[in-house]
Parts: C-alpha cells; structure tokens; sequence
C-alpha cells in the first residue's frame, strides 16, 4: 500500500469516466452496471452481444490486474463470505428499488449532472457510511 499515490486514484478514475464516456458513445446507452447486466438476463434482450463484452471486460480486467500486480492480491474481501453475499443481494435489490447502481448513477449521471442520479450518489454514500458503522460496532 506505500506505493499507492494519488496519481494512481487520478488516473483509475481518469480511465473509468473515458470508458463510460467510450461505452456510451458506441452503444447510446448509459453502462450502469446492474442494468447491463439485468437486461442479460432478459431473453427478449436483443443487445446481450456488447452487455456481455462488457461485463466479460470487466471480469477480464479484474483478472489481469491480479496477474499482473502483486499488489492486487491486497484488495481481498475483508468480511465472511456469508455477509459478502448478503451485501451482494442486498445492492442487487437497491440497485432495482433506485433505478441504477453507483456505476450507472455514480459515474454516469453525475458525470451528466443528472439530479436524480447526484441524489441517489448522495443517499448510496450515507447509507454504506451508516452500515460500516453499525457493522463496525456489532461485530467488535
């Protein structure tokens, strides 16, 4: 972790808003993350071609990185695999309830200076601050 700078925050994110703003000029759609992958799920889908490229990118990415760095390995799951899955499912169903997930809201609308998605951003951030903190003092 000593060798991580801000440069490194700077250019991930750099690179993530140049990959939306790419995935939304070829595609015309706005690659939230849950919805790419929601509409995969679809059969009437008639896009899955490019939703699945992406989320193939993304696993691939993942997968390189661990590759390629060392210290990749340092970012594992810091929880039970139980509670892991918990919070999965529970994103999945926010993700549904709010319209979007942080990738699609997040990065993207913000990114727009969409309202609803600066609010969703917002109320994503409180939220998880409040459940680390509620976790952090059930569990210690």
């Amino acid at each position: 972790m000593a060798d991580y700078t801000l440069w490194h925050a700077l250019t991930g994110g750099i690179l993530i808003g140049l990959g939306s703003l790419l995935a939304t000029a070829l595609s015309g759609k706005i690659p939230g993350i849950s919805g790419v992958f929601g509409r995969l799920l679809i059969p009437a889908t008639p896009d899955k071609k490019w939703r699945f490229l992406f989320l193939l990118g993304l696993i691939g990415g993942a997968a390189l990185s661990f590759l390629l760095w060392d210290s990749a390995a340092l970012f594992r799951p810091m929880r039970p695999l139980v509670v892991m899955g918990l919070a999965g499912l529970l994103v999945g169903l926010g993700t549904r309830i709010g319209g979007g997930c942080t990738s699609g809201h997040g990065v993207c609308g913000v990114g727009t200076g969409a309202k609803d998605s600066i609010a969703a951003t917002l109320i994503f951030v409180g939220v998880a601050m409040v459940t680390v903190l509620i976790y952090n003092r059930a569990v210690l």
